[in-house]
């Protein structure tokens, strides 16, 4: 199972993007897809995370201003940040959770490559 994440870039406060992270891999389901970020010398944190049945978890800093969306029959999660700041400024991370494939393997976690979004006027 790959990720493959797109869409960072540089972003002026109040801007908005808009991240896709596309799963691959023969992938029959996947129960949670979500984003994370890190800043520099900073943990990873939790973005917004959306289930299999689309309920969605945001971090409270960004509640309001980012909306995270799925299209199952693509695999892929997207993260629409919208009103951005300057402490938006990380890497960002898509993540998915319990990811049975057609061939019945089983992954429980994994990660993308970051993709890195500067809010910068």
């Amino acid at each position: 199972v790959q990720l493959q994440a797109s869409g960072g870039g540089l972003a002026q406060p109040g801007g908005s993007l808009r991240l896709s992270c596309a799963a691959s891999g023969r992938i029959r389901s996947i129960n949670v897809m979500g984003w994370y970020r890190q800043a520099p010398g900073k943990q990873r944190e939790l973005v917004a995370t959306i289930n299999s049945g689309g309920s969605t978890n945001y971090a409270e800093s960004v509640k309001d201003r980012f909306t995270i969306s799925r299209d199952n029959a693509k695999n892929t999660v997207y993260l629409q940040m919208n009103s951005l700041k300057a402490e938006d400024t990380a890497a960002y991370y898509c993540n998915v959770v319990g990811v049975m494939t057609t061939y019945s393997a089983y992954f429980a976690q994994q990660w993308g490559q970051g993709t890195q979004v500067t809010v910068s006027s």
